[in-house]
């Protein structure tokens, strides 16, 4: 049996970096998602490891793995943070030609609303 394309545990042909196949990285290696699905940060500390695979699109995508010993928990969300996620967000769904908070996020392609790009559109 031959083994995965992606195993290389020791680094040897990844740089150093220790590299597994899609679902075959050992027991507390997480990648950034995992980690903030349990409450948790990496927290400053360097990569592990990675899990490569192939892209559907070609070639191959890393993830990188990071240790759940050293992960500490997320900072807390504080009144100015809230305010100023609050702020972007109200900018991301007020347009720009009619100046209304329209309750939904701008479509980048059209970069108004969505009656404002009707009435250009029939304007023109």
């Amino acid at each position: 049996m031959s083994r995965p394309r992606h195993w290389d545990p020791d680094g040897s042909r990844h740089g150093g970096m220790p590299t597994y196949p899609w679902r075959m990285a050992p027991r507390g290696l997480f990648t950034r998602r995992q980690l903030r699905a349990r409450g948790l940060r990496p927290g400053g500390q360097d990569v592990a490891a990675q899990v490569m695979w192939r892209s559907r699109f070609g070639g191959t995508r890393p993830a990188y793995l990071y240790r759940l010993d050293r992960a500490k928990p997320v900072r807390p969300m504080t009144p100015a943070k809230a305010a100023a996620l609050a702020k972007a967000n109200r900018a991301r769904r007020t347009c720009p030609v009619c100046r209304y908070d329209v309750g939904y996020v701008l479509p980048a392609h059209l970069g108004t609303c969505l009656p404002c790009a009707d009435s250009t559109a029939l304007a023109a």
